[in-house]
Order: C-alpha cells, then structure tokens, then sequence
C-alpha cells in the first residue's frame, strides 16, 4: 500500500474527541474488545470474546443499542489533527492518526460515487470520532471494551484507535490493511443504514448461523470488499488520487483479519466448542468469502447476502 504524498486530507470528516476525555464514563461496559462494530439499533458489546447481542446488535464489526439516548458528547478538538495531517508534514503517513484520515476519506470519496450509481440514492457523509477509553454517542455511553461502532441512531463512526493493538496482539491480525477493512466495514453499515437494511434487520432473528445479524455483517464485509477494490480510483477535493497502489498482500491482510475474528474462531480461542447456535458475524470461512465477494466483483450489487441460502 503506497499513498499520495500529494493528496490533501479532509480532517473535517472526523471528530477528535480524544483531548476532552471522551465524553463520560462508559458504564459498566465491559469486556474483551473484539473486531469492529456497526449495524441495527446502535453499538455492539463484546464481552469475553464473545459477542453479546443486545437490543438488535452485533459484535466483531457490529452494533447494539447500548442503552439510554446517549447526549453530552464533548466537543471535538482537531486542532492537533490539522496540524499533524497538512500536505507540509512530510512525515504525516508516519502517524496512525492521519493514515486513519486518509482511509475515511477513501471510503467516504468511493461511496459518494458508487451508490448513487448502485442503488439509485445519493450518499449522506457520516463522520468518525476518535475517541479514548470512553465516549457519549447517540446510542448510548461506550467504552473502548465495546471496539470500532457504527451508530445508527447518529449515523456516526466510532473508533479507540488503540483498537488496532488488540486486534494484532489478541487476534493475531497483523499488517497495516486491517485498519481500512475495519473503518470500511463500519462504513458498509452506515450503507445498510442509508438503504434501510438495518431497519428489515431487525425484524429478523439477531443469532444463529443463518440470522438477520450474520446476513447484516457479512454484508458489511462484502462492502469493504468492493471498497478494496475501487480504492486506488479515490481522490481528495481536488482530484488528485489518495492512494498510489494497493498490493495483493494488503488485501491478504483483510483477508487475514476478516478469518481471524469468525464467530467460530473467535469461540475457540474462548476455549468453547463451536456453536452456530450463537453466532452474530459469520464464520471465518464467510467473512472470507464475502470479502472476497465484494473485491473480486467490485459491485456492491453483488453482496445481497439477505437473499442467498449459500452464505
């Protein structure tokens, strides 16, 4: 993966709420972080490995509701940010925070094209807090415990992006393109969110191997995928590309990540037997596939998973 020196960050399409705290304590959230959130009624809890399913939500790249109405965010900050991601900073891709920047605005640009195109319906930019330890969303009150969210309820992303060393030291999925798949995936249910998907969801059962919930994050995956595949045609403001290239071992790095956090992985490294019964996000083998899916054809029209008996 090569970046464009070049290219201007949009640092307005995130909310820096790091220097504030947060926002409020997270409440009795607690728990293992697991791989990524979004979809359904709001932020999805993980606890002891295993994703926990409330209020309609998932884990690993999920969402629940959390409970409450949320409220009292602090305000963003983005100063630092500005400065650290400026085209002047020669060394501004050293910095995890500017790279994160750099694939929102990817994922963002691809979307903004695509789905009018796809689905007929223009998109509606959501934005991406990062937050620290904890934070207030319209969903409710989180902690970091919760991992990477997306909330219906405000259409927004949320993200510790110290997530990203769990993800590598207790999932063992290592390499820099698990961090786009994951702000990708989040940004596959903002899709969902905007189509009514999440919505249909929820009237469908929220575990089990062939659940609402399954079909809603595989979807999600399948998402990432086409993102994957169109990122290096992605531009800033200006039209300059945001990426120079993206390799065949970047996307076996998504690939790796999307296998590493299945429901069935994820229960064996609990120490369980695997159990379909409670799955919320797919097997490794799905994610795997739906990914895939969605690079191979680049066609987000290709990743109706909610009309398939072969997920």
């Amino acid at each position: 993966m090569e970046f464009n020196d070049d290219a201007d960050l949009d640092t307005s399409q995130v909310n820096d709420l790091r220097g504030s705290g947060g926002g409020g304590g997270g409440g009795g959230i607690g728990g293992i972080p697991i791989p990524i959130g979004g979809g359904r009624g709001g932020i999805i809890v993980t606890v002891i490995i295993l994703a926990v399913v409330l209020c309609g939500g998932g884990g690993l790249f999920g969402s629940g509701l959390l409970g409450g109405g949320g409220g009292g965010s602090a305000k963003p900050d983005n100063s630092a940010l500005n400065q650290q991601c400026d085209k002047s900073n020669k060394d501004r891709f050293k910095n995890a925070d500017c790279r994160n920047v750099l694939y929102i605005n990817s994922v963002q640009a691809y979307w903004k094209t695509e789905m009018p195109e796809a689905f007929g319906k223009q998109y509606q930019p959501a934005k991406t807090n990062f937050f620290s330890q904890s934070v207030n969303t319209g969903c409710g009150a989180a902690d970091s415990g919760v991992g990477p969210f997306y909330c219906p309820a405000d259409s927004q992303v949320y993200i510790d992006l110290t997530f990203y060393n769990e993800l590598n030291s207790r999932f063992g999925a290592s390499g820099e393109f698990a961090a786009p798949y994951v702000l990708a995936h989040e940004y596959g249910h903002h899709i969902q969110n905007l189509l009514g998907t999440n919505a249909k969801a929820q009237q469908g059962a929220q575990q089990g191997a062939s659940s609402a919930s399954v079909r809603l994050e595989l979807q999600a995956d399948c998402y990432a995928g086409t993102w994957a595949n169109h990122a290096t045609q992605t531009k800033d403001p200006q039209g300059d590309a945001l990426f120079k290239s993206i390799t065949d071992q970047d996307i076996a790095e998504a690939i790796q990540t999307a296998e590493a956090i299945g429901d069935d992985a994820i229960q064996k490294k609990a120490g369980q037997k695997v159990n379909p019964d409670g799955f919320t996000h797919g097997t490794s083998a799905q994610r795997k596939k739906w990914f895939t899916q969605g690079y191979n054809t680049g066609d987000p029209r290709q990743c109706d998973t909610f009309n398939t008996s072969n997920l």
